[in-house]
């Protein structure tokens, strides 16, 4: 499984810029938004973690169609169903795989593009802290959906279409966390917690979902 991660890692890096890709996507979301809404300061800091959020969530589903393709594209997709480390298991270490090279690197510059929304230090700490523990079960979800259209043609589309309905809850978490932090750490944590359940969740029922998938496309 170690030697899996680092292989994904390296993969993850090489495939289409990796993490730099997804980082630019993100800060080209964010930048034209003040272009978008006008110079008003207040304004931004009232939609910059929403802005944000969904910027990050966006940019989250870029190389997700290439999750389960390289190993499609020359067999060893056949190899990792037929090892006796369960499927589950694999799905599990890719997906942690994946979200090191493609989601970290946006959370590590969430707190560089919240000076755009003109966002202060509370929102900004809250941004990164719900981005760490809720963009987990954005990646799980969307292993069930690569897996699903890891046999055909330009899925990527479909992968975005599959994947987005099912990360509402997420991002309306995510974002209600970060507008009550602002107010009081009381109301601030029933929504973290439920950023941290919904990973808990996914975590489980994602990878489970996506070696369903990927079986049934072996087949």
């Amino acid at each position: 499984m170690i030697s899996l991660f680092l292989r994904d890692l390296k993969l993850g890096i090489r495939a289409g810029g990796g993490a730099m890709t997804g980082v630019l996507f993100f800060m080209t979301v964010v930048t034209i938004i003040p272009f978008g809404v006008g110079p008003d300061l207040n304004l931004l800091s009232r939609i910059g973690p929403a802005i944000l959020w969904t910027g990050a969530l966006l940019a989250s589903l870029l190389g997700l169609d290439r999750l389960f393709q390289a190993e499609r594209e020359d067999g060893s997709l056949d190899l990792l169903t037929m090892q006796e480390t369960p499927l589950t298991l694999i799905v599990f270490v890719k997906c942690l795989a994946h979200w090191t090279t493609s989601v970290l690197p946006l959370i590590i510059a969430s707190p560089l593009l919240s000076l755009f929304m003109n966002m202060n230090e509370v929102q900004i700490g809250a941004l990164a802290a719900t981005l760490l523990v809720g963009s987990p079960a954005i990646t799980f979800i969307g292993a069930a959906g690569a897996a699903v259209a890891v046999s055909l043609p330009r899925g990527g589309l479909i992968v975005s279409i599959l994947v987005l309905p099912l990360t509402i809850p997420v991002l309306i978490f995510g974002v209600s966390a970060v507008y009550a932090a602002v107010e009081d750490p009381a109301p601030f944590l029933p929504p973290f917690l439920a950023l941290i359940a919904l990973s808990l969740f996914f975590a489980v029922i994602g990878p489970f979902a996506a070696a369903l998938a990927l079986r049934s496309s072996a087949e």
